[in-house]
């Protein structure tokens, strides 16, 4: 059973997340906070897989928590609930650790498997969010864009291919498809690239394909 945190400010949006994940089987939410202090409060108490927060909260916001999280319930993961007009947030967040994003209006199928991906160690990014990621990137280039380009220049062609396609926010299953390979194989693929990158996850692998400028060919 994995073990859900949710935090968010709006009752509405907590109990709209709950309902969702109820539905699935798996997955028990253990408690609800309303700001980012009292979510890591109930985290210390109830030590989550997973917690959800917003980015938005009073007394202390989801990112501050996320790094609270991150010394305190090492063990748990985070996603990070958002708007469009947040994921400028996004190199922040991955400083504190987070292992996901997701757009408040995904569909719940989204949310509940983003649940899954990381609680079993993964990531997940919203492709949306990832879409308006690359267009941010594209317009204001980070200056970490040419250290990203030699960091993938360690990569074999095939695996530079299949970070861009990360980069590009599909799953392994879609990127098997593309590839016209097993599932399997793709998982492979994408351990070496996260080991080989010195990343933690796809997320932050996601963010070193946009620097250099991988996501292009995806």
């Amino acid at each position: 059973m994995i073990r859900v945190l949710v935090a968010d400010d709006e009752t509405i949006v907590r109990a709209g997340v709950r309902a969702i994940l109820t539905t699935e089987p798996g997955i028990e939410v253990v408690a609800e906070a309303a700001d980012g202090r009292e979510a890591v409060e109930l985290a210390r108490r109830h030590r989550p897989d997973v917690a959800l927060l917003d980015i938005r909260m009073p007394e202390l916001d989801g990112l501050a928590a996320a790094g609270e999280l991150r010394t305190t319930n090492p063990d748990t993961a985070v996603i990070v609930l958002t708007t469009f007009g947040e994921d400028r947030y996004i190199e922040r967040a991955l400083d504190q650790g987070v292992a996901g994003f997701l757009l408040k209006a995904s569909d719940p199928r989204d949310l509940i498997s983003g649940v899954h991906a990381v609680a079993a160690g993964g990531a997940c990014l919203s492709p949306l969010v990832a879409r308006r990621l690359m267009t941010e990137l594209r317009r204001a280039p980070s200056p970490r864009s040419a250290a990203s380009g030699e960091r993938v220049a360690v990569l074999s062609g095939r695996e530079r291919e299949v970070l861009g396609m990360l980069g590009a926010g599909l799953s392994n299953a879609e990127i098997a498809r593309r590839m016209h390979l097993v599932e399997g194989t793709i998982k492979a693929y994408v351990s070496a690239i996260l080991h080989r990158l010195g990343v933690r996850n796809r997320v932050q692998a996601a963010i070193v394909a946009y620097e250099a400028g991988l996501v292009n060919d995806a």
